[in-house]
């Protein structure tokens, strides 16, 4: 059983990395991608299961909100993982891909091991051991940036700090956007590892200052509306994985996230703080061949609080403490090479909401061929309201939202080939829902579902120096939720999505090219023109992008990209007024990218103890 062919569970997850089974990405590759600029999320849209939101910036999987996915570094829980924003202003995550080596993203059915989302998981695994010394410089249209590596007998230590500012870029090429004071940042991220005898130490922790002052535009209000924002955010993640006796191995680890926004709109004030703390326990023990069992427990606290204060002096505080104690049990089954179980369960407890849930979870597959197999995957999945419902729970007890996973892959692999076709379905219960005319007036009523196909085939084979990827999805998915009058497809999804990223080698011109094209169908918007709810489509997006990564010498590289490249007029969806016009309608302002193109130039020099290394998989 315990061969280089044997089955392996796959349904649901595409993962990255140098220990990755089956990779359907290369290591750390998805960052090359045309139009990502060296975010793992935006590289990670082009797959399937995901939806282009260009206005938001963040994953939405399978007909689920942005906030049903959670992030994990090394095991541990990442509370905020993407940087602060305003309405209608993409973001970004906050990680950057020099640090990663393996990258698990799971579009549903994932293991027992995580919980408390009801789509998605990514799990992002820093380097066990650097195999050198090296230093990375970069220097950018939009900023600088610079990473080093040590490299000594049981330990190491990595750390890279970025500093961005768009305000020369502004000025160079004016955006979609009225800056009073663009985006600036400083960041920084570092790893420290230490090898013991039979286990492995890993500190991690990450910062975070930014700020923007902006003005934006609103259909119902006469004058624009300031917004200043100024955000802290610190991350440190503590873990220990190693050996015990009897062949039991043991993973525990400790993460803590703090969050600050203050933010100025017009005269008003808003400020809130998040502090969430996560404590996780594992222990893992292969029996035979046959057999593996793993068991853990995970704690989740998190203390939010906001104020919004009036110019008048009035002051309106709200927040929550959230306590969650979970425990799961997991075991592979390997009935032979050519077929495999994994049956586990979670059980939860929310000391917010006064409820406790136990959620099963099973996978299956069957290998059919020496490079094809099937599998099935299915699982409840809990998890409690975001954070704009749970702020007041002060007024009113939640429940648990629930999605139930229904999954059936079918995976050929050989080679630099792969090919994946994965169906689902996705049934929605326990949905926040509240009145149109009190939005403090909440129940847990709404439900919905999503199903759907998701194709992928990746071939870097056919073609000399071609590396290519084809991604499509087809969604069909209604929510009864928020304040919903009726069971309806909301307005992130598209039903059709299609992507295509390319990669080609030019030996000649010691060059990478890199052409990736994004499409998707209309997305639906609310129309009170019309008298159906939901009714409209916005029409088809498609955006191009463009790189070209040179290399001046084999440390250093010369890299452009532009984003959009035919200009494509993209509408994401339609602000409406409040009051009808002289005419008897609705008057509607577009909502547009922030830019119609972005352009890219970087300059990336590595120095390094082989003298070869360089940033080409990271750009």
């Amino acid at each position: 059983v315990n061969t280089l062919d044997a089955v392996i569970l796959t349904a649901g997850t595409f993962e990255a990395g140098d220990k990755a089974r089956v990779s359907v990405l290369k290591p750390l590759d998805i960052v090359t991608t045309a139009g990502s600029a060296g975010d793992i999320v935006a590289a990670l849209q082009t797959l399937p299961g995901t939806q282009t939101v260009g206005e938001d910036g963040r994953l939405f999987v399978r007909g689920g909100e942005a906030d049903e996915t959670q992030t994990f570094v090394d095991g541990i829980r990442v509370a905020q993982p993407y940087n602060a924003s305003t309405n209608e202003l993409p973001t970004r995550g906050r990680f950057s891909p020099f640090l990663f080596s393996g990258i698990s993203f799971s579009t549903g059915g994932y293991s027992a091991e995580y919980g408390d989302a009801l789509s998605s998981v990514l799990l992002l695994n820093t380097q066990d051991e650097p195999d050198q010394n090296k230093t990375d410089v970069s220097l950018m249209t939009v900023g600088l940036g610079l990473g080093h590596t040590q490299k000594w007998d049981k330990s190491s230590i990595s750390f890279n700090a970025a500093y961005i500012d768009l305000a020369p870029y502004q000025v160079a090429v004016p955006q979609n956007v009225d800056w009073n004071r663009p985006y600036q940042s400083l960041s920084g991220e570092t790893v420290y590892r230490y090898n013991f005898e039979k286990g492995l130490l890993k500190v991690y922790a990450a910062f975070d200052a930014s700020r923007f002052d902006i003005n934006q535009q609103s259909i119902n209000a006469p004058f624009m509306t300031r917004v200043d924002l100024h955000n802290n955010n610190f991350y440190l993640n503590t873990s220990y994985r190693g050996d015990l006796p009897s062949n039991w191995q043991l993973f525990t680890g400790l993460g803590y996230g703090y969050n600050k926004n203050k933010i100025g709109l017009n005269l008003d004030d808003e400020e809130n703080d998040e502090n969430a703390l996560h404590l996780k326990l594992k222990l893992k023990k292969t029996f035979s061949d046959r057999f593996k069992l793993s068991l853990g427990a995970d704690y989740f606290a998190t203390k939010f609080d906001e104020i919004f204060s009036t110019s008048t002096g009035d002051s309106f505080p709200t927040g929550y403490n959230s306590d969650i104690a979970a425990v799961y049990t997991e075991g592979d089954i390997y009935f032979s090479k050519n077929i495999a179980a994994k049956v586990g369960v979670r059980a939860s407890h929310n000391a917010l909401l006064d409820e406790t849930t136990v959620s099963p979870r099973i996978s299956l597959a069957y290998k059919i061929k020496r490079k094809g197999q099937f599998s099935f995957a299915y699982g409840d999945f809990r998890q409690a309201p975001k954070q704009e419902y749970l702020k007041f729970s002060d007024f009113h007890q939640f429940d648990n939202e629930q999605a139930t996973h229904y999954i059936l892959n079918y995976q050929y692999s050989k080679e630099r080939l792969t090919f994946r076709a994965e169906g689902y379905y996705k049934q929605y219960d326990h949905l926040v829902k509240f009145s149109p005319d009190n939005s403090l007036d909440f129940n847990n009523n709404g439900k919905g579902y999503a199903k759907g196909l998701d194709l992928f085939w990746r071939d870097g084979r056919n073609f000399k120096n071609l590396e290519y990827w084809i991604s499509y999805s087809f969604i069909d998915t209604k929510r009864d939720y928020r304040d919903f009058p009726v069971e309806t497809t909301p307005n992130f999804v598209a039903s059709h999505s299609l992507s295509v990223v390319t990669k080609y080698w030019i030996n000649d011109l010691r060059s990478q090219i890199g052409i990736s094209n994004s499409f998707s169908s209309g997305r639906p918007f609310n129309n009170p023109n019309e008298a159906a709810f939901m009714a409209s489509r916005t029409k088809t997006y498609n955006s191009m992008s463009f790189s070209w990564a040179y290399l001046l010498s084999a440390q250093k590289i010369l890299y452009f990209s532009i984003s959009n490249v035919l200009g494509n007029q993209n509408v994401f969806g339609y602000e409406y007024s409040d009051s009808q016009n002289a005419n008897g309608q609705f008057d509607r302002r577009a909502i547009r990218p922030t830019a119609d193109r972005f352009f890219f130039v970087g300059f990336f020099w590595t120095i390094s103890d082989d003298k070869k290394s360089n940033q080409l998989d990271n750009l």
